[in-house]
């Protein structure tokens, strides 16, 4: 057995306890592949457990006055901040990003948990008149019960605090299971939950290394409410999963964003937001820039100097200074290998990247080259799914009716981004393009006071903000009749 491997168990009732039947999985470095850690496989008695716990513990903690819950949460962020470094470099371990974007990953889960808390005063309701003489109608805010975090790899603690934040300071409580490839972040969570003090069962932590965990807490008749990060495919299923529960659904899923550069941009900016947008976290963000629709008069200008920029990101040990790290799973880069293959015979043209970067350091691990294809048309695989990786398609279109045409013939509707002076164009943009969130002349970002929505496929419901929060409560109508 390698010493070096450190075994990270699931938290269930403020206990820390290991899968029931005694088996565990294997969590690599996606850096080199090397395996560093072992995680519980969950059963079935551990997801009741699990469960049991949050509901047993979930009406006291509604009951408790909402300022006292955001205190908690207070305590949980002061909890982490003195493990930042421990964080970021357990980030970069487990899921490949670099140290600098994993720094900001902790400041961001911080930022999410904070702002939940500082809402704790601000959970409305509403009172009307009544048809009836001495009578009103009261509409309360209640929380759903036992809620789901089921979140992706891609970010393993932002999304805790992003889901954690808003479901606890509702009166909700929430059971966690991270992705099968991030699980340790999660587990290193619970212990600043353990450690600020928050009762047993209001968080719980479960693992596991295939569907069945994941499944099994969905459709499981103390389910309330299911809040997923993961792809279409997931999320159609948890929707599917959820029928007989009629479960309440937060569901943040795929999308395919197209950057949009019209012939009055201004290219350098455009370029620089493009390439920041495309390649950020590996290109491993559902808001990522996904394909590029440039006008003609431009697309040269605006290729080259995208081109420029591409040269010149750095890519390496996460851990160093260096602009982009690996991919989570190799599985997701084969599988753009070959969209890339399919998308070349029908004609598109490999200007930059490609592959595997060459030299003994990449080896091991999941790597692959920032990537630029030009001569793509949408029914090109690159153009038409989901990446995920760092690949950037550039389409040539005649106009602004085009490009939004293209971008709005898809399934998903996330996120999109223009560029652009004209406002007409811009106000028709935000009218008109079939997207949870628009983008106008600035690269990829997100303020917690936003929302992050999508439409379409892309989801239901969503996070952040004061429309995040209001997604873990319901209404409660209350027809008060008096002498």
């Amino acid at each position: 057995m390698n010493n070096n491997v450190k075994h990270y168990p699931c938290f269930i009732h403020g206990q820390w306890v290991n899968a029931s039947n005694g088996k565990t999985f294997e969590v690599i470095d996606p850096a080199n592949e090397q395996v560093w850690a072992t995680v519980p496989d969950c059963t079935a008695d551990d997801v009741e457990a699990a469960m049991q716990s949050a509901q047993q513990a979930q009406l006291a903690w509604q009951l408790l006055p909402a300022v006292e819950r955001g205190r908690y949460i207070h305590r949980l962020v002061e909890a982490l901040k003195p493990k930042r470094d421990h964080f970021a470099k357990l980030i970069v371990k487990e899921q490949g990003k670099t140290l600098v974007q994993a720094y900001g990953e902790f400041d961001d889960t911080l930022n999410y948990l904070t702002y939940s808390a500082e809402a704790v005063r601000r959970i409305q309701g509403e009172i009307f008149p009544s048809d009836s003489a001495n009578e009103q109608i009261h509409i309360n805010r209640v929380p759903y019960g036992v809620t789901l975090g089921l979140c992706a790899y891609n970010y393993p603690l932002a999304l805790i605090g992003r889901k954690i934040g808003p479901a606890l300071v509702t009166g909700n409580t929430m059971v966690l299971k991270a992705h099968e490839a991030t699980p340790v972040t999660a587990s290193e969570f619970c212990k600043a939950v353990e450690e600020a003090g928050i009762p047993a069962g209001v968080i719980n932590l479960v693992s596991g290394a295939g569907i069945e965990v994941s499944s099994q807490l969905v459709t499981h008749p103390l389910t309330r409410l299911v809040s997923l990060t993961g792809s279409t495919p997931a999320g159609q299923a948890i929707y599917q999963a959820s029928a007989d529960n009629v479960s309440g659904l937060v569901l943040e899923l795929g999308g395919k964003a197209a950057f949009i550069v019209l012939a009055d941009a201004d290219i350098d900016k455009a370029a620089e937001a493009a390439v920041v947008s495309r390649y950020a976290n590996c290109g491993q963000v559902c808001i990522c820039n996904e394909l590029v629709l440039v006008e003609e008069s431009v697309a040269e200008e605006f290729t080259h100097k995208v081109l420029e920029k591409v040269k010149d990101i750095t890519v390496g040990d996460p851990m160093q200074d260096v602009d982009m790290g690996p991919s989570v799973t190799q599985i997701g880069l084969d599988r753009v290998a070959d969209m890339i293959d399919t998308s070349v015979a029908m004609g598109a043209k490999v200007v930059i990247g490609g592959g595997r970067p060459a030299g003994k350091e990449f080896e091991k691990g999941h790597w692959f080259e920032p990537t630029v294809l030009t001569e793509v048309t949408a029914e090109m695989p690159v153009a038409a799914q989901e990446m995920f990786a760092p690949v950037m398609p550039i389409i040539k279109v005649q106009n602004f009716e085009q490009a939004l045409a293209i971008a709005n013939d898809r399934e998903e509707g996330l996120s999109s981004y223009i560029y652009t002076q004209d406002v007409n164009k811009i106000m028709h943009t935000i009218n008109r393009l079939e997207v949870g969130t628009v983008f106008v002349n600035r690269q990829i970002t997100g303020n917690v006071q936003g929302y992050h929505s999508g439409h379409k496929r892309s989801g239901i419901g969503g996070e952040d903000g004061i429309h995040g929060i209001e997604n873990y409560l319901q209404k409660r109508v209350v027809y008060w009749s008096y002498e």
